[in-house]
């Protein structure tokens, strides 16, 4: 389905700003569906030598589209995209060139007889960038009450206001996924502030906060609701949105959307929310994090103090094999416990490897055994990385650091006469992670197979590459030793994540 924003570039010659203006209309147009029951359009003429339409008729194309959650859907497949011309759509034809709403009906292609459609032209600037338009259906409308006919006057309301360009307002930022919806509960207030509608799912967000009086006639203050999101609005000309909570367990989010008409404020719907429940789950989640948090710390403080008590030990025996292995243990315990450092700062699935590898770099250049000075290089990337898979990379890169370290350049003739230097590459996609680390030593003795090696730290780098992470090694001599790990695509974190 092609986007409106494919649609503006292409097709449409619409302007940056008239394309933001119609982006905010969308982005709040799902209130006007609701209001009137309805399906809405979005028509916006077509430039002919984009498009490559003929010149010799107009064609419109459906620019945008939403569907009402008060009612059902005239419409089971997406039209966006959809190209018409200008004769099938004399209603949409007629308020373009008038700047005036136009109404009328047509007869449906779905079975459902003759449709009713309201066309109101969307203003900018004084200029008509399309028209929005009302679809229903006389048979499946809902019966008229109260409730139905205070919401269709809010929409022609806001419809006027759609047409003299003030509705969607320019200011209006607000995240269309935070915001209380008509379902949620609607007061109307005229243009002092006094309630002349309220909603039964308003009333009753009302009554779980404990205001049992009537609400026609009084004001929001007067309720006790303790709030300047009506005067602000009335103030500014535009939505305000506030959370207020009443009394310890009760959380109330109001949303104040002023009424405009020749230049006045003539009042203001106010959508109404109870979201106790989401914010009860919010505070849960921030104590669920914090508890992980704390896991995490409790689990590196551990790991340290595992590390120093190997230190001690160390120091305390004579033979040097064993001080080895002791060493080796406490710095692979060191490597884990850098994870869960970063991890105790901001918990997540997801962790910034890159400041893994700094740590290492740090750590391996403070164990140095051979007594020359090493030059680490790092290039590229790996970015987040799931914390499952950030442990056994973690001690993966620090044994190879490790390795070449304390081995590639025991003898002087092993850099060639150039200086000591390890170079570590990284990168990512869709696919896969690698990661190469060259150094330029030794290298390799002949006939190496990391399949047969007795080196204790190699064949943790192999198990742990080729069972936990799921990955690929592979070891080779190439002015140096290099090593090359792949780590399959099905270890990386979603894409909106990365």
């Amino acid at each position: 389905m092609t986007s409106p924003l494919e649609l503006s570039a292409r097709n449409t010659g619409l302007d940056p700003a008239a394309r933001r203006h119609l982006d905010r209309l969308m982005g709040s147009w799902s209130l006007l569906a609701d209001l009137c029951f309805s399906d809405l359009l979005l028509y916006v003429p077509l430039d002919p030598l984009a498009a490559g339409t003929p010149e010799s008729e107009d064609h419109f194309v459906v620019y945008g589209q939403v569907r009402p959650t008060t009612s059902q859907t005239l419409y089971e497949i997406d039209l966006v995209g959809e190209v018409v011309a200008a004769r099938e759509l004399p209603l949409v034809l007629e308020a373009t060139r008038t700047g005036a709403i136009a109404v009328g009906e047509q007869r449906s292609g779905s079975g459902e007889g003759h449709l009713r459609l309201e066309c109101i032209p969307v203003r900018y600037s004084s200029q008509i960038l399309g028209v929005m338009t009302r679809v229903w259906s006389p048979s499946m409308a809902r019966r008229r009450g109260a409730l139905e006919r205070v919401y269709l006057e809010l929409f022609e309301r806001l419809s006027v206001m759609v047409t003299d360009g003030i509705f969607p307002f320019p200011e209006d930022e607000a995240p269309a996924d935070h915001l209380p919806r008509v379902g949620d509960g609607v007061m109307v207030l005229d243009e002092r502030g006094r309630i002349t509608f309220s909603s039964p799912n308003a009333v009753s967000a009302l009554h779980r906060s404990g205001i049992m009086t009537a609400t026609n006639g009084s004001t929001l203050q007067a309720l006790g609701l303790e709030t300047t999101v009506v005067e602000d609005s009335f103030a500014t000309r535009l939505p305000v949105i506030e959370e207020m909570e009443r009394r310890s367990d009760i959380t109330l989010l109001l949303r104040a959307i002023p009424l405009q008409a020749r230049g006045e404020v003539t009042g203001a719907l106010v959508l109404l929310r109870d979201v106790t429940d989401l914010r009860r789950r919010d505070r849960l989640l921030l104590t669920k994090d914090a508890t992980i948090r704390e896991i995490h710390h409790r689990v590196k403080n551990n790991l340290q103090t595992i590390s120093s008590l190997l230190r001690l030990q160390a120091r305390r025996i004579e033979e040097q094999p064993a001080r080895t292995a002791l060493a080796e243990a406490e710095r692979r315990i060191r490597a884990i416990a850098v994870v869960h450092e970063i991890l105790a700062r901001e918990a997540s699935d997801q962790v910034p490897f890159d400041e893994i590898v700094h740590h290492l770099v740090a750590m391996a250049r403070e164990s140095l055994m051979s007594g020359r000075e090493v030059a680490v290089r790092v290039e590229g990337e790996l970015g987040v990385v799931p914390a499952e898979m950030a442990t056994p990379l973690s001690v993966v890169l620090a044994e190879l650091l490790q390795n070449a370290a304390e081995h590639a350049f025991s003898s002087e003739q092993g850099t060639r006469g150039e200086t000591p230097r390890i170079d570590l590459f990284f990168s990512h996609g869709d696919e896969s992670y690698e990661v190469v680390v060259h150094d330029n030593g030794v290298g390799l003795p002949e006939g190496f197979d990391i399949d047969k090696t007795r080196s204790l730290g190699l064949s943790i780098v192999r198990d742990l590459v080729r069972t936990q992470l799921e990955g690929t090694i592979t070891m080779t001599r190439d002015h140096g030793t290099l090593v090359r790990l792949e780590v399959p695509g099905s270890k990386r974190p979603s894409t909106a994540a990365s």
